[in-house]
């Protein structure tokens, strides 16, 4: 009986998102809510363009050839992508009498069920009110979204930063973060509220007073450092380019120039790869003979632009379509599309698309964000219990050697000294916490190219 239900499903879902033709149908509560904030009718909230509508790309195929498709859009066609990788194993997998074609029927219709998204709310951060108010416009927007430690964790992206993700830290923690629930010795007085002590790990990316955790900020750009890094020094993909291994011949353009850009060329630089351009919205530069992160980062501080740099001339034409052993698009999405692919002359390219010559370097942050998850549910800094045993531990190592050195050798000119070097020396106290995080985030980014080769020998590469 079962058999029919996710094609029925679909249909119901299908079509009560498109009889409302808007985000109403599909978030009553959410869409009421923000109207009932603002002082707005029910009719009032599209007119103002505060609730966009996705519904109407509901049951629509994705168009191949679309170079701007809208967000909801991109999500159905990853999605389908997606089910038609895993679609063959999960028939296989499935363990009953029906026919290869029920089961075929039935996993068809299982997919059907999860792809419909009728929970839509499209928000665009920075919010800014007409009296230049920031922080109550996002903290009014934070009741209508769907978060918790236990929910959905949102983390920062284009335009957010410590300061929004506290800011609905903040909010949950004070409005939705309690638990109600009855006292015996207080019930002649009501209900006890007791605040719920993880209520801080709704949202990652907070500063660190708030629960955040050290290397988050850069994280995204560390991680898009390690992706290119595990690829450009396997010989074996590299002779596939014609290149040589290693960074230190390689030259490497970004376009945008914020966190995630700036923070991949501190890296890249720090490992002898050379920065030629970079691209922003105003303008690109060029200098053939490399420009300095730090220098770079400060100019941008003091001018608001890295237009005019010294020491680099302006690039006329697309900065993507430059000559360049490396390509790191991290500006917003869809700068790559048909109309201009085919012109890349980067042979290594870091976006989201994994294939020959590309690299997914977008793990970096969430990555992190999930390690800030976990420091929040733990209550406890990530080394916190182990310093001090870590640091007797290695001056136990060190004694230890010298003991065996003078059991050996002797004392006859006085005891044998073992100095540890500079390296030893920084780590002996133990590891702090963003050398946990950062050693963290290179292990699972080595991994998973690890695994990604694997599959690649075996032949199952996605594209």
């Amino acid at each position: 009986m079962y058999r029919y239900l996710g094609e029925l499903l679909t249909r119901g879902a299908s079509g009560a998102l498109t009889a409302g033709g808007c985000v109403d149908s599909a978030l009553p509560a959410a869409s009421s809510l923000l109207r009932r904030r603002r002082g707005e009718g029910p009719g009032q909230a599209q007119g103002q363009g505060r609730v966009r509508s996705y519904s109407r790309t509901v049951g629509t195929a994705v168009d191949e050839d679309d170079d701007d498709p809208n967000f909801f859009r991109m999500v159905e066609g990853f999605f389908d992508r997606g089910a038609a990788i895993v679609e063959d194993q999960l028939v296989e997998e499935l363990r009953n009498r029906e026919t290869p074609e029920q089961k075929r029927h039935r996993v068809r219709g299982i997919l059907r069920v999860i792809k419909p998204c009728n929970h839509v709310l499209s928000v665009c951060f920075p919010i800014k009110r007409d009296n230049g108010d920031w922080q109550e416009e996002t903290t009014e927007n934070t009741l209508v979204l769907m978060l918790g430690p236990g929910i959905d964790v949102p983390a920062p992206d284009m335009s957010t930063g410590e300061r929004e993700m506290s800011w609905i830290a903040d909010t949950y923690a004070t409005t939705m973060g309690y638990h109600v629930s009855p006292v015996p010795a207080l019930l002649p007085l009501g209900h006890f509220r007791s605040r719920d002590i993880n209520a801080h790990a709704c949202v990652t990316g907070k500063p660190i007073s708030q629960g955040g955790i050290h290397g988050r900020i850069s994280a995204t750009g560390r991680g898009v450092f390690h992706g290119i890094e595990n690829f450009i020094n396997e010989a074996a993909y590299m002779s596939q380019l014609g290149m040589s291994p290693g960074f230190q011949d390689k030259t490497f353009i970004i376009q945008g120039f914020g966190n995630v850009g700036l923070h991949s060329m501190r890296y890249l630089h720090r490992f002898g790869a050379k920065c030629v351009g970079i691209g922003e919205m105003d303008g690109s530069i060029w200098n053939p003979n490399g420009i300095d992160p730090k220098e770079l980062e400060d100019y941008k501080l003091a001018n608001g632009t890295v237009v005019g740099f010294p020491n680099s001339t302006p690039y006329e034409g697309s900065i993507l379509e430059a000559e360049c052993d490396i390509l790191i698009p991290a500006a917003s999405e869809k700068q790559l599309t048909k109309k201009n692919a085919h012109k890349i002359k980067a042979k290594v390219r870091r976006g989201y698309r994994r294939g020959r010559g590309w690299i997914d370097g977008s793990g970096g942050g969430v990555t992190v964000s999930y390690f800030e998850w976990l420091k929040n549910l733990n209550h406890v800094s990530y080394g916190r219990l182990t310093f001090k045993y870590e640091r007797d531990s290695n001056y136990h190592l060190l004694m230890s050697v010298q003991e065996s050195l003078e059991r050996k050798f002797g004392k006859h000119g006085g005891a044998i000294p073992v100095v540890p070097t500079s390296e030893f020396q920084a780590r002996i106290s133990g590891a702090s916490e963003k050398d946990i995080v950062h050693s963290g985030l290179a292990y699972t980014m080595e991994r998973s190219a690890r695994v990604f080769k694997v599959y690649n020998e075996a032949g199952l590469t996605f594209t």
